[in-house]
């Protein structure tokens, strides 16, 4: 972790470590995970985890720098591309109710955008399609074709100057097609924002109806979700949170900006939700129980396809983990100094949820504590303990 950041931490003073009001029995273990996580360069975690113990909820570090107080536990949080799997759960719903064939050309349904006439709702949900990332492209041999300005890289200050702009979703499809594709549809694996405004746009298509409303009916409602929202163009965030910093190079100095307020047109489908560690619980748990999708297309959601990252495949919104312990299903989401994990056994019997926040930067310097502190947390959960202790990277 970027030593700027560790000293912005030191300066707020961090918080001991605290389990909510309700908590079930003490999980040192636990505890001492999500220390590690703050010690390691982040602000702020709260951490749920549900399994044959009962539930534990916890929080360590600062809900604020300059502060003292924790994160709440079950505060709301920006979910970044958790937002993934909630999506493609209502296209698969649609899919059960006859209104959106799986293996049908996208073209079909919305014919305003010329879609490549191969490009299948399925290959959008499994990030196949290969269409370019409205965010921006790195290729592998590190050539980097940019699209809208975003927090990392050169377009930094650009991010933060106009993070309260509304951009369209009919914009950024268009900016998007506006550039090579990546592959032929169907013939590699890339992770792409633009594959789930896309399929966000096809919700609303079918139905009329917008995919708050989308979610309310067929998610939110049934299951009894109260702390989840879909913002739209809303810069807002509901009581309590905690709060998400950016900070970045104006005329030759650090500048730390709280961003806990934005715009998060800007991620569009691809990460604008807001949620719970509660409600993630609620959802995740559900669904990977067979609650919510009918158990065919839930065998296809969770169908692993090969992403090239070593055990990990992706399936239709969901990420599909192999571990020595058995298989994980998980979608973590991270948008600018916040971020989220959704994690599960396949039967819904133990799962981990948590928001974390951070000062996040152009260079993503919290990028690698980000993924050590997601397998702690997994490893800890689903393995048995930590293989592997965090450790501060420079």
């Amino acid at each position: 972790m970027a030593r700027k950041i560790t000293a912005a931490l030191d300066a707020a003073g961090m918080a001991g470590v605290g389990s909510g009001a309700g908590a079930g029995p003490d999980r040192p273990e636990l505890r001492k995970a999500i220390q590690e996580i703050v010690d390691s360069g982040f602000v702020g975690v709260s951490l749920r985890v549900n399994d044959e113990r009962g539930e534990w909820v916890g929080s360590a570090g600062v809900a604020k720098l300059g502060g003292t107080a924790k994160p709440p536990v079950n505060g709301y949080v920006r979910i970044g591309s958790s937002s993934k799997t909630f999506i493609a759960t209502l296209v698969l719903q649609l899919v059960a109710e006859g209104k959106i064939g799986l293996d049908t050309p996208v073209a079909g349904y919305l014919p305003e955008f010329g879609l490549d006439e191969r490009i299948t709702v399925r290959m959008l949900l499994q990030h196949t399609s290969g269409v370019f990332n409205f965010s921006g492209e790195v290729y592998d041999d590190g050539t980097v074709v940019l699209g809208i300005p975003i927090p990392y890289g050169s377009t930094g200050k650009e991010w933060v100057d106009n993070r309260f702009r509304t951009y369209r979703p009919e914009e950024l499809v268009r900016l998007a097609l506006s550039k090579p594709a990546r592959f032929e549809p169907g013939a590699g694996w890339s992770y792409s924002n633009t594959n789930y405004l896309l399929a966000r746009l096809l919700i609303e298509k079918v139905t009329g109806r917008s995919f708050a409303e989308e979610l309310q009916r067929l998610i939110l409602g049934p299951l009894g979700m109260s702390g989840t929202v879909a913002p739209g163009t809303s810069t807002e965030i509901p009581e309590p949170h905690a709060h998400a910093y950016y900070r970045y190079e104006d005329a030759g100095q650090d500048k730390t900006v709280d961003v806990t307020r934005q715009n998060p047109s800007w991620s569009a489908a691809g990460g604008d939700m807001i949620s719970t560690t509660q409600d993630l619980h609620t959802f995740f748990s559900a669904l990977n129980a067979g609650k919510v999708l009918r158990a065919g297309l839930l065998t296809e959601m969770r169908t692993p396809h090969p992403t090239g990252i070593p055990n990990m495949a992706y399936g239709l919104g969901v990420f599909v983990q192999d571990t020595d312990h058995g298989t994980v299903i998980a979608h973590n989401g991270g948008t600018v100094g916040s971020a989220a994990l959704m994690c599960s056994t396949p039967d819904g019997s133990t799962t981990l949820t948590a928001g974390l926040t951070c000062v996040d930067d152009a260079d993503m310097s919290i990028a690698a504590a980000f993924q050590n502190a997601q397998q702690r947390l997994v490893n800890e959960v689903f393995c048995g303990g930590p293989s592997d202790p965090v450790q501060p990277t420079d």
